[in-house]
Parts: structure tokens; C-alpha cells; sequence
């Protein structure tokens, strides 16, 4: 009894093709980027929405200084280290389409929480560091006003 290798590579071909994007999406680094930067349906944009999301997300023991939330589809976000990004300096990518995001600054004193933040609401073009084909880190520096 001869068995015929062509149907099991197939298989095996084709496991190699369909696994890399499943993996990916458990990316530490892209997790890591949506607690921090991803809230696609966010409540008051206000400074008490700064303060409670910074506390759910883990960001603030202690009170991190600076954070952008992102307003949009994980889809659309993905999208920039593809066809809605362009090149952007030292190897970033920066989305062709506009976003809407919500900065989050502590307003200073005490770095131990409880973490006070200033909110400031707008529309921007966001700068991302990619691998795999994903958003593992948003560049804050072009936020900062």
C-alpha cells in the first residue's frame, strides 16, 4: 500500500499560510498596544473619562504622564501598517486617513495614584510602529502640544 505525500504536504503548506495571522493577533506587542491606545467606543472624551480608563487599562501606578486613546475599528488601525499607512520617518508608518483621538496628560504633582488627568479631544493622523503587520507602538510625539 502506497500513500501519496502530494494531499499531506498540501495540508502542511497550507497550515504554514493561515497560521502566521492567527498567531499574530495574540502578539504580546499588539495587545499591549490596544490596552494602552485602543478604546474604539469611548464615554465623555472628558477628563473623568481620562481617569477611569487610565485606571481600568492598568496605566497608572504610577500615573503615567502622557496617553492617546485611538477611536476607531482594530481593522482600520491595522490598516496603517498597510494600505492606509505611508512611510513616516525612522521606520513608523502614519495613517493617510484621519482619527479621532483622546490625549490624556496628568496634570502633575503625585506620580502614586489616585491619577488626575486633563483630557484634550481631537482629530489627528496617527504615527505607528508595525511588525508583523500590526500596531505594536503609537508615536506620542506627535500629539504632544
Amino acid at each position: 500500500m502506497t500513500v501519496s505525500l502530494g494531499p499531506l504536504l498540501l495540508v502542511f503548506m497550507l497550515g504554514l499560510v493561515v497560521t502566521p495571522p492567527a498567531l499574530a493577533q495574540n502578539d504580546p506587542r499588539y495587545k499591549k498596544f490596544l490596552t494602552q491606545h485602543y478604546d474604539a467606543n469611548p464615554s465623555g472624551r472628558d477628563d473623568r473619562y481620562c481617569g477611569s480608563t487610565m485606571r481600568k487599562r492598568g496605566l497608572t501606578s504610577p500615573c503615567k504622564d502622557f496617553n492617546t486613546f485611538v477611536h476607531g475599528s482594530k481593522d482600520s488601525i491595522k490598516a496603517i501598517c498597510g494600505k492606509d499607512g505611508e512611510p513616516y520617518e525612522n521606520n513608523l508608518r502614519i495613517s493617510t486617513s484621519q482619527f479621532q483621538v483622546t490625549n490624556c496628560k496628568h496634570r502633575g504633582g503625585n506620580t502614586r495614584p489616585p491619577c488626575k488627568y486633563r483630557a484634550s479631544r481631537g482629530s489627528r493622523h496617527i504615527v505607528v510602529a508595525c511588525e508583523n503587520g500590526l500596531p505594536v507602538h503609537l508615536d506620542e510625539s506627535v500629539f504632544r502640544q
